[in-house]
Formats: C-alpha cells, sequence, structure tokens
C-alpha cells in the first residue's frame, strides 16, 4: 500500500520529479538481488563514450560510507577508468555535481528506478531470467521492490542472463512483461565471460582455467547467476561458499576462506566476482592464485530498436555519430 500510495503520488502530480540540465538514462530492476545492472550501466557508458558524449554515473552509494566508494562504483571504477562516479544518497545534487564539476552531457543512474524524484529520459529495466518475477510477492513475502504492475513506467525491459533459460521460458517472460508493458522495447541479454582478472590487474585468458578445479566464493545478490557463468567459462567448481550481498571481507573472514581451500584438497585457483575482488587486498588464499571472472554484456535481441531509441532520446543534445 505504501508503494502504491507513493508510486501514485509521482504519477498523478501530486509529487513532482526534479528535472537536471542534461539526459538522464536510469538502469534499475524490480527484485531485490542482483540482476546484472553493472554489466548494463558499463555498456551504456562506453556506448555512450564510443560517439563523444561526457558521460557521468550517478549512484546512492549503498554499502560504500561516507567518503568510500561501494562495491559496484569500485567495479565500474577498474571498468571505465575514464568516467566519473559520483555517489550521494541525494541523486538530484548527485546528478547536479556531476555535471557541474564533470561537464556531464549525459548522466547514467544506476539502480535508479524506484528513485524516482530525479526526472529521467530514459527507464531501463531488468529481470533475472532464473528469478524473473521476485516470488510474485512484493518484499518480505517475496523478492518484489514493488508490485510488477511497475514495469508499465518502462521504455525498455531487458532480460538479463537469457541464455540460462529456454526459448519457451523466455517467451513466457516476454508475454507478462508486455501484457504490463506494451510499449517497452525487450531485450535479451547475456553475461559473456572476458577473461579472468587478478588483484593486479593481470589478465588470463578464459580458455587457460577451463577444465581447471576452482574454489569459489561470492558477496553478490543473485550467487546462482554467478555459478552459471563460471559453468560459461569452462571451470569445474570443487566448492563453493556464499557470502551476503555488498559483503565487507574482514580478517576473520579470510583466515576461515584459508582454512576452507585448505580442506578441499588439491584446487588450481580460488574464483570470485569483480565486484568481490574490488574489495580485497589479497592475489592469493591458501597459497591459491585469486581471479575474479570479468564478464561483458551482449544483446542478444533487441539491440537495434535499443540503439534507435537511445539516439532519439538524446536526439539534439549532442551529435551522436
Amino acid at each position: 500500500l505504501a508503494v502504491h500510495w507513493r508510486n501514485r503520488c509521482f504519477d498523478t502530480g501530486r509529487f513532482r520529479a526534479q528535472p537536471v540540465a542534461v539526459p538522464v538514462l536510469s538502469v534499475g530492476n524490480l527484485t531485490l538481488g542482483g540482476t546484472g545492472k553493472t554489466p548494463m550501466v558499463a555498456w551504456l557508458a562506453r556506448w555512450l563514450n564510443d560517439r563523444g558524449a561526457r558521460v557521468a554515473i550517478v549512484g546512492r552509494g549503498y554499502g560504500g560510507g561516507p567518503g568510500r566508494l561501494n562495491d559496484e562504483a569500485l567495479e565500474l571504477q577498474q571498468r571505465l577508468p575514464g568516467v566519473p562516479h559520483i555517489q550521494n544518497r541525494d541523486r538530484v545534487a548527485g546528478a547536479r555535481q556531476a555535471i557541474a564539476e564533470h561537464r556531464a552531457e549525459v548522466l547514467v543512474l544506476d539502480d535508479a528506478f524506484q528513485h524516482r524524484r530525479i526526472a529521467r529520459d530514459l527507464d531501463i529495466v531488468l529481470i533475472d531470467a532464473l528469478a524473473p518475477f521476485g516470488y510474485e510477492r512484493v518484499f518480505p513475502r517475496g523478492m518484489l521492490r514493488e508490485p510488477q504492475r511497475g514495469l508499465s513506467r518502462a521504455q525498455v525491459v531487458a532480460l538479463s542472463r537469457a541464455d540460462a533459460v529456454d526459448a519457451a521460458m523466455r517467451q513466457e517472460i516476454r508475454q507478462r512483461v508486455e501484457a504490463i508493458a506494451p510499449q517497452a522495447i525487450w531485450l535479451e541479454t547475456t553475461h559473456a565471460p572476458l577473461h579472468w582478472r587478478s588483484a593486479q590487474g593481470e589478465t588470463v585468458a578464459v580458455p587457460q582455467l577451463a577444465g581447471a578445479s576452482v574454489a569459489a566464493f561470492s558477496g553478490i545478490g543473485n550467487p546462482k547467476g554467478f555459478r552459471h557463468t563460471l559453468d560459461m567459462a569452462g571451470v569445474h567448481v570443487a566448492d563453493e561458499r556464499v557470502f551476503p550481498d555488498h559483503h565487507h571481507f574482514t580478517d576473520q573472514d579470510m583466515h576461515a576462506l584459508d582454512g576452507w581451500v585448505c580442506g578441499l584438497g588439491p584446487v588450481d585457483a580460488v574464483v570470485c566476482t569483480q565486484k568481490d575482488l574490488v574489495k580485497l587486498n589479497t592475489s592469493h588464499i591458501a597459497d591459491r592464485p585469486l581471479y575474479a571472472l570479468t564478464i561483458g554484456l551482449k544483446i542478444s535481441h533487441g539491440r537495434e530498436a535499443f540503439e534507435q531509441e537511445l539516439q532519439e532520446r538524446l536526439a539534439g543534445v549532442f551529435d551522436l555519430m
């Protein structure tokens, strides 16, 4: 009821979204947990950079703390070293800071579908093929952040990890989305392994670890998605440990991981997500090399319509070459 009342206030104009001076693209989701927002934010920032736009990313900074970037921002900083990333609980203020300090021409809002106080030119909503509708209930009874009818606000809906389900399931999910948001462009995306990355920034080609026995751990919102990507990379997962999303790894945690890996017997490496690696100051666990699997977003369906929509939304603001 509270979410419905708040959304209705924005829909009827009782609450007003505050505009900023440049176009705003929002990336968000309908459910709690990981749906692949970070790869989509990175894809958008690169797409804009390639066309000569000065882009900045604005996020809330959940889990970061005062003066400290959170794990998603640290990961994006590694992926996009030339793109400024502003974190501010007040995203309107953060957006204006990005424009004033970095002369941003386009803003990408990270995890902002429910943050309706800032006006946006495009709402991109990701739903995970492995858990698309949050067990049909709003949190805490389910994993939905808001009722499914909220999708009606989206101009683009992207099914992430589309390759994790068969064609019949993808079609079933699409039909449900189209019943709520018939106007939305439909995308299907996959998370393709790009390479393994060490804490020192060295990269190892994915085939070099194919067939290797690894110990895997993660502190992300969707560990099933990470496991799916490890399977795509061709490694054998000897055992896996799952920590809460945004987990801050303590010395005690690292000692426990050492003991866990030692107890597994012969494993070739320890692997985690890039979101985890940016918080760890080590290159080995129990004398085994530690690698993060870097993934890239591939749009397997709907890319042409999506790019056309982006060009139309941004036309006249800067020259898209």
